[in-house]
């Protein structure tokens, strides 16, 4: 990942107004910043969340609480506990989503 464009800044992510977020079943919140060529975001997901599509987008993700389970388009599927991270390059051939149980809230740098 090569950032560029990107002013030192500081978030306060307790400012940042979520936004909502449907997914084939469930809700996320999103928190957002982007700026340069980076979007960051803090998300929480709801129990029984089932993101609505497949995503092609690269992605550094750490779970800040919860479980994640993500899944790969050819059926795969891996767990991240809270502490746990998972990274994905943009790939066309490989789109993935995000479910969880019980709820979740991670951290996204993309």
């Amino acid at each position: 990942m090569k950032i560029h464009d990107v002013p030192f800044s500081v978030t306060d992510w307790s400012k940042i107004v979520p936004t909502e977020h449907k997914g084939e079943k469930g809700t996320s919140f999103w928190r957002t910043f982007e700026t340069g060529n980076i979007r960051i975001r803090m998300i929480e997901f709801t129990p029984g969340y089932k993101a609505d599509h497949w995503c092609a987008r690269g992605h550094v993700v750490l779970v800040l609480e919860g479980k994640l389970i993500i899944q790969l388009k050819d059926g795969k599927e891996f767990k991240a506990d809270s502490g746990m991270s998972f990274q994905v390059a943009d790939d066309d051939d490989n789109p993935h989503r995000a479910f969880t149980e019980k709820g979740a809230k991670v951290f996204i740098v993309d």
